[in-house]
């Protein structure tokens, strides 16, 4: 299945790399390398993240690495990547996927 980054996940990563490249450039560009192979996880398999303990939505699902949560919607037609946040950062109200018309 296709996944597919929405503009708000891409600037969550952006400014996570931006965060830890303060400190060491190399293990920011490792980070967000960890975060974006799970993408590759859940493209082969979409299900195999746990639902948002928070949304109580069984499309909209999560998985971890390190200390971030990766968030996504899964669609018929696609995985949407919705928010890359730390574990400790409170969730905003349930995100809305985006579906192209």
């Amino acid at each position: 299945m296709k996944v597919r980054w929405t503009n708000t996940a891409i600037g969550h990563l952006a400014s996570i790399h931006d965060y830890i490249a303060r400190d060491s450039a190399r293990y920011a560009r490792r980070m967000v390398d960890r975060i974006t192979s799970r993408t590759r996880q859940i493209a082969r398999f979409p299900n195999s993240g746990q639902m948002v303990p928070e949304y109580q939505d069984p499309d909209i699902r999560e998985v971890l690495e390190g200390q971030y949560r990766v968030i996504y919607a899964v669609t018929p037609e696609e995985i949407q990547v919705l928010a890359v946040i730390h574990g400790a950062q409170l969730l905003p109200p349930a995100p809305q996927k985006e579906y192209e018309p």
